[in-house]
């Protein structure tokens, strides 16, 4: 029999028809502003750009999750991008920045590469900022990735500030062009590069895997004549792991003045794969023979984006500092009842050599009465150019490459003296200056957070900080469930938190980062 419908119901199925139509239809339009304000969103040249777009993105009422989705995909990258030596530059407020990149020529924008940031030695004798010169022949060829070659000068050496900023600049400006794989992302450098490498996994842990620092040495950081900018901790290192080379013979930095560092390191949890080279001098001649490891070490030390464990020390010039989804906001007026902590810049405190010269670099300064050095005729002016017939680079410091020589042992000098040269001998019998007990000495108090997460328990162990906020990420905390945040044994938080599409998206745009995204923040309080 044919079935029949009464008319009221016909119309009533109409006009489901009608509201499912004009529902399916707002849902495409919302797709579809959102697909708009997203391409604007990715397509811009600086996280600032991207700020911009945030109010847009919020106005088409898309949820976070689908937020937190279309970030994790992430943009289209171009196909036509550069290959080979790209010569670039970019301006800020503190003027032009010069850098080359050298992409693979099989580069694909449909698979994600490593990166290596590469820094170069040599940066007291670079008097101004004028562009490198073409090509990327500064870098030690490896395995296929995307090099990094950023430039440095006495103005604006790698332990700045400024030069921190500009390498957070830099590895922006490549992930808008070309498909970086977030998690492999290292820092390199030779002789002032490697002390340079040191003074980023102290001072900027997060963007990074690894760092590899080559003929570099740390303490040359404390040295007054290096002007490191700002005050450094040690135990910062222990967040990212380090690949170390060292020449026996390097008339700078030798092994034998860095072995006692790099045992002290180890000893206080930081993670050092050191490959002394004997018979090296102040060069990179044993590359071929380790740069097999060297890239062993980055393929199997892949960064992880949210760590269970941070360890982060700052001082007030430098905040709010990061780690990762760790940030210290505040510090506390006075020390109370804190917790102690293991703290890699103690060092046993034993005497140094002094040969009894004070400068910077090779220049001669001033040289103190009654001191080897006077003994063996230096003055103040001189410029050393040779020890024992070995040339000294200009960015070596003369007393802590004399500190390797066994007193007693003959010494050869040669100083520029006036414009002329001149040759001083004698043996080396330095004095005594008793040690400090401290990696690095400092001008400002600092606070300290350690943080370990269990599920959607955050443990804190704290120390002159008064206030701190926690990046909380899909990744990490299931937000449909309370929060627990325990600081030197207190719960301070424990309650549910909201997802917030106003904070994934300023810290998408601030990170630019696919794997590292943040839909709450969470600011605490430290009890006192």
């Amino acid at each position: 029999m044919p079935v029949r419908c009464s008319r009221r119901f016909a119309l009533r199925t109409g006009a489901a028809a009608v509201l499912a139509g004009v529902a399916l239809s707002a849902a495409q339009t919302s797709s579809s502003a959102a697909d708009a304000v997203f391409a604007q969103f990715f397509d811009a040249r600086s996280a600032d750009e991207q700020a911009a777009a945030i109010d847009r993105i919020v106005s088409t009422g898309i949820g976070v999750d689908e937020a937190v989705d279309r970030l994790r995909k992430g943009r289209t990258y171009a196909r036509d991008a550069a290959r080979g030596a790209v010569e670039r530059s970019y301006r800020s407020a503190a003027g032009e920045y010069f850098y080359t990149l050298d992409v693979p020529h099989t580069y694909d924008p449909a698979h994600r590469y490593q990166v290596r940031i590469q820094l170069h030695g040599g940066v007291g004798r670079i008097e101004s900022n004028v562009p490198p010169r073409a090509g990327a022949a500064g870098r030690l060829a490896g395995a296929e990735q995307i090099y990094v070659l950023p430039y440095a000068w006495k103005d604006a050496p790698w332990w700045s500030r400024r030069q921190l900023a500009n390498l957070r600049a830099i590895l922006d400006a490549v992930k808008r062009t070309y498909n970086v794989d977030e998690n492999r992302v290292v820092v390199s450098g030779v002789s002032d590069g490697g002390t340079g490498a040191y003074y980023i996994a102290m001072r900027d842990t997060t963007p990074y895997a690894s760092f590899l620092p080559l003929n570099g040495y740390i303490r040359v950081l404390d040295n007054e004549t290096a002007q490191s900018d700002g005050d450094l901790y040690p135990n910062n290192l222990a967040n990212k792991p380090l690949f170390v080379v060292n020449g026996g013979r390097d008339p700078m930095y030798p092994t034998s003045l860095v072995d006692p560092v790099i045992a002290h390191l180890k000893s206080g949890g930081v993670h050092v794969d050191y490959r002394p080279q004997a018979s090296a001098g102040h060069d990179t001649s044993w590359w071929p023979a380790i740069s097999g490891a060297f890239e062993q070490f980055v393929a199997a030390h892949p960064r992880h984006p949210l760590p269970d464990t941070i360890t982060w020390q700052s001082g007030p010039a430098d905040l709010p500092a990061r780690a990762h989804w760790l940030v210290i906001d505040r510090l506390a007026d006075a020390q109370g009842s804190e917790p102690r902590f293991t703290d890699v810049n103690a060092m046993p405190a034993a005497a140094v050599p002094d040969f009894g010269i004070r400068g910077s670099g090779t220049q001669i300064h001033r040289v103190l009465k009654g001191s080897n050095a006077e003994q063996l005729g230096l003055r103040a002016g001189d410029v050393v150019v040779a020890i024992n017939n070995q040339h000294v680079g200009a960015e070596a410091d003369v007393s802590e490459a004399l500190r390797s020589f066994p007193s007693g042992r003959p010494l050869l000098l040669s100083v520029v003296r006036g414009g002329e040269p001149v040759r001083l001998t004698g043996r080396y019998a330095p004095g005594s200056q008793a040690g400090d007990g401290a990696m690095f000495s400092r001008s400002h108090a600092s606070g300290r957070v350690d943080l370990t997460r269990t599920g959607n328990r955050v443990d804190a162990k704290s120390s002159g900080v008064a206030a701190f906020t926690l990046l909380l990420s899909p990744d990490q905390f299931d937000l449909s469930r309370s929060v627990a945040v325990v600081v030197n044994g207190r719960t301070v938080i424990d309650s549910v938190v909201k997802k917030d599409l106003r904070t994934l998206l300023t810290w998408a745009a601030r990170d630019n980062d696919r794997t590292m995204l943040f839909d709450a923040a969470l600011e605490v309080s430290v009890p006192r």
